[in-house]
């Protein structure tokens, strides 16, 4: 499989879960502006949704949106527990977070990152954002991981979405359970491994 990708995108997250469930992936880079692949491809005859993450499955079909994505990885490997299993009551709960992560914080940051957002809209965006994450703070102050004490392709996607804070200078020093989380989940093996394949981190010896 492919999976096609950006740095520190939201790609990343399916990225780490690849890496957890021990599934190989052959990473294609994209370059967000030109919509070309490393290897000077257009990207938008693979995806003319023209973002990433898109994987491309074995049988040629493509699979896009990264919740999506995350969770058909999760099933291939599903001894890994990334995802419970489907038609359970944990899999929708899993499936209510990834919709709360992808509405309420993934599409609010996307203003963020624009240079001409006016400046009044930015600072609305942030204090969604900061209400939004108050949710979460609660939940993680209570509980190591969004769903329990277990990891799973939520907590991979709730990382990658948060590392932006820091790039459209969103202060979440008020979150201590939160940054708490990143740091933990920073920390496992298959996140540094994304990391460094995808340059956001020094190999280390």
């Amino acid at each position: 499989m492919k999976l096609y990708y950006m740095p520190g995108a939201c790609s990343l997250s399916p990225h780490i879960v690849a890496l957890e469930t021990g599934i190989p992936l052959q990473l294609v880079k994209v370059d967000g502006k030109t919509k070309r692949t490393e290897n000077g491809d257009d990207f938008l005859q693979v995806n003319p949704k023209g973002y990433v993450p898109a994987l491309l499955l074995d049988s040629g079909e493509l699979l896009t949106e990264g919740p999506a994505i995350v969770q058909y990885l999760a099933d291939q490997k599903p001894e890994s527990a990334l995802a419970a299993p489907n038609g359970t009551l944990p899999r929708y709960h899993l499936q209510e977070m990834l919709g709360y992560i992808n509405s309420e914080l993934h599409k609010t940051y996307s203003p963020l990152f624009k240079p001409d957002t006016p400046e009044a809209t930015r600072a609305e965006r942030k204090e969604y954002l900061l209400r939004r994450y108050q949710l979460l703070e609660g939940v993680l102050a209570r509980q190591s991981f969004l769903l329990g004490e277990h990891f799973t392709v939520a907590d991979a996607y709730l990382f990658t979405i948060t590392n932006w804070a820091r790039h459209v200078e969103l202060d979440l020093s008020g979150f201590p359970a939160l940054l708490a989380f990143q740091k933990r989940v920073a920390e496992r093996p298959a996140v540094q491994e994304a990391l460094e394949a995808e340059g956001l981190r020094k190999k280390t010896a």
